[in-house]
């Protein structure tokens, strides 16, 4: 085996046909981090020359003149042949030590355990304990929950030889009722363009400040547009309806169960007809009333209710960000979004949905719980993944976590 450097085309080459390639793994990525002056390296294992193994490594400099370095999702290789893991490893600690590296981080893409739904132990299933084992003893910490840099526990749906009615019936009832819904009441669902990224990151501001996180710069959504759209890689939609022909269609639903009503007799037997009749015209008058509130309140008669950031980078569809406006959550525009990103991924051949990020434990119905709600409604399974590594190069590294722990 050879450890050595390699080239951009030879790395993408391998990133393209292995099977943890993520889009935190893609060299794209790095033009992202050196807006942050983050430096790339390419390296890799070669076995009669042939690449076996290859990582990106981004290196930024930090205090006392020494770098961090991270690994995006960690190495592409096969984390089970401990032999070529080891050498990698121990090759990566000489090569970093000679840049004056103080420790290199990982959070591989690998699932620790499968799990069902509900978030339980597939028996017989997936298991990469023996993974976590191996980089602990070659030196690796566990980094803390709270400490994490990228989503550790996702929720995905397989979409590989299966239909749109197949995904459909598989639902929840309300999940596929409130689609419906959506569908029917007209809200129209559009890909935004470069110079709309404002009406999305505004989006996510309110989200942000409501919710208590953090949101991006524009100037974040603006890069990743410019580095992932021309490959349709990435791909940003806002939901909006149109006041006057949501009002519309209600005034002719209401003129139809009006008519309903005074086509009833006046037997008993008509009675529960009528009443269930009565209360949908009362609904009607709500939500009439409601939308035309919003154009007086606005000016508006159109209006954005959602907007969503999805990477689409085979195997997979990634629902990677996604904001609302509070007042227009009862408008369900975000069940539509999933519905027609599912439905793309089938027509172009992706075999996972990826909902990403949920809240770790769910079974003891943590804090963001209803993320995990919404997100299995749609059918799927839990994937949890085997965590981020630290492992420390030089003696600094120690001296580091100290002074990042007081400062935090």
């Amino acid at each position: 085996m050879q450890f050595l450097e390699i080239t951009e085309k030879e790395y993408t080459i391998f990133w393209e046909n292995h099977p943890c390639k993520t889009f935190l793994s893609s060299p794209k990525i790095s033009k992202l981090r050196k807006e942050s002056l983050w430096d790339t390296y390419y390296v890799g294992v070669k076995e009669k020359e042939k690449l076996v193994a290859a990582t990106m490594l981004l290196s930024h400099k930090r205090h006392f003149g020494v770098y961090e370095f991270y690994s995006p999702r960690g190495f592409l290789l096969d984390y089970q042949n401990k032999p070529l893991l080891d050498y990698f490893v121990e090759e990566l600690k000489k090569y970093i030590g000679n840049k004056k590296g103080y420790v290199l981080r990982i959070d591989p893409y690998l699932i620790l355990k499968q799990r069902d739904i509900d978030g339980n132990v597939v028996e017989a299933g997936i298991d990469n304990s023996k993974v976590v084992d191996n980089l602990l003893s070659l030196g690796f910490k566990k980094v803390p929950v709270e400490n994490k840099e990228q989503v550790g526990w996702m929720f995905s749906l397989d979409l590989e030889g299966k239909s749109e009615e197949q995904i459909l019936k598989e639902m929840k009832p309300n999940t596929r009722n409130t689609i419906r819904k959506a569908e029917k009441i007209g809200i129209d669902m559009r890909e935004i363009s470069y110079e709309e990224l404002d009406e999305f990151y505004n989006i996510m501001e309110e989200t942000s400040k409501r919710k208590g996180f953090s949101n991006r710069k524009l100037s974040y959504y603006q890069k990743m547009y410019e580095l992932f759209h021309k490959d349709e890689e990435v791909k940003f939609f806002i939901t909006s309806l149109d006041l006057k022909k949501y009002i519309t269609n209600l005034e002719n639903e209401r003129s139809e169960k009006e008519e309903k009503l005074s086509s009833l007799g006046e037997a008993k037997y008509n009675d529960g007809q009528r009443k269930n009749l009565e209360n949908e015209v009362t609904s009607i008058d709500k939500r009439i009333k409601e939308a035309k509130d919003i154009m007086t309140t606005t000016s508006k008669e159109k209006i954005n209710l959602s907007g969503s950031m999805f990477m689409l980078i085979q195997p997979e569809v990634i629902y990677l960000s996604s904001g609302n406006y509070e007042e227009y959550m009862k408008f369900n525009s975000q069940y539509l979004i999933q519905w027609e990103l599912i439905k793309y991924g089938i027509k172009h051949g992706f075999k996972k949905h990826n909902f990403y990020g949920i809240p770790e434990d769910i079974n003891t119905h943590p804090k963001d719980y209803g993320i995990y709600e919404f997100k299995r409604g749609f059918n799927g399974y839990v994937e949890e993944l085997i965590g981020e590594f630290e492992l420390p190069i030089k003696p600094q590294y120690y001296l580091l976590k100290a002074i990042h722990k007081i400062k935090k």
